[in-house]
């Protein structure tokens, strides 16, 4: 199969379903290549990575790629309840678009507990991605989340470390075939670690940010070197909180006078400059507030 996307033609994006967002990445999630997302726990990685598999039914006129999703988990539970909110706000917004079918049928999902049986599924995903259970083709891949599949199996020995590594590239090496035979969309999620050595390798400069911080810590994405070397983009959600003297009316409030202030920032990718936005997560999905 040929790429679905020619070299002559600009990359198809997957809107993350909010126009600001959509803006400080230039039209959104591009296809051919790995976009990571990192974050800390609970800013809202994987509310955004839920939203962008709705998304992608949309049709190309609305910023999507008129497909259906494989979604491949590592946490656990999956978060079915709140795919199935995002949902309901997702179709009441489109009700013209999607008079009669759930949202949810186009989203397929699996989960894996380990980085082997991560790269077993993306070898026998091929049959999917040629011929969807769905009347969509499958044009975007989310997994979520790739740090915790190399959380506690390896010892940080010289022999362990090689074999992450390798498992890194061939992971990579693979999503990337895919995305680009298929003209796919692929977004991984990471987490982060504090900041231990500033002066050693994980004191290096990040892409077009010097730190990032997390509420109110420095921090760095987990895997390493080695692992930023495997994704084409990278994208970071912070959040912080900030006291406030009147109340502003947002489910990140605290008490009325503290807030929380969420923020997406482009960290490296090779179309984009640097850039950022504020951004809130309500029942109804996330959206940006600012730019």
């Amino acid at each position: 199969m040929q790429p679905q996307n020619p070299l002559n033609l600009p990359t198809q994006k997957c809107t993350l379903g909010c126009p600001i967002l959509d803006r400080v990445l230039a039209g959104g999630i591009p296809c051919n290549s790995i976009t990571e997302l990192v974050s800390e726990s609970a800013c809202g990685k994987t509310q955004l990575s839920l939203q962008l598999l709705l998304s992608a039914q949309l049709p190309l006129s609305h910023g999507g790629l008129f497909s259906s999703s494989l979604y491949i988990h590592s946490e656990f539970p999956f978060p079915s309840r709140r795919l199935q909110q995002l949902s309901l706000s997702f179709r009441a917004s489109h009700s013209y678009l999607f008079p009669s079918h759930d949202p949810c049928d186009r989203i397929f999902v699996r989960g894996v507990q380990s980085a082997e049986e991560l790269l077993t599924l993306l070898g026998k995903i091929d049959t999917l991605l040629v011929k969807s259970p769905s009347e969509l083709p499958i044009k975007l891949i989310v997994i979520d989340s790739v740090a915790a599949l190399f959380r506690s199996e390896f010892e940080n020995t010289p022999g362990d470390l090689k074999r992450r590594s390798s498992l890194f590239f061939k992971i990579s090496s693979k999503l990337k075939s895919q995305a680009k035979r298929f003209g796919l969309a692929v977004m991984v999620t990471n987490q982060v670690v504090d900041l231990v050595d500033s002066d050693g390798l994980n004191g290096m400069r990040v892409g077009n940010l010097s730190c990032l911080y997390s509420s109110g810590r420095r921090v760095v994405p987990a895997l390493g070197i080695s692992w930023a070397n495997c994704v084409n983009s990278r994208l970071f959600l912070s959040r912080d909180y900030e006291i406030v003297r009147e109340e502003m009316g947002s489910e990140d409030a605290k008490g009325g006078d503290i807030l929380m202030r969420r923020r997406l920032q482009v960290v490296f990718a090779p179309h984009l400059p640097q850039s950022s936005c504020e951004f809130v997560i309500l029942r109804e999905g996330v959206f940006g507030v600012g730019v």
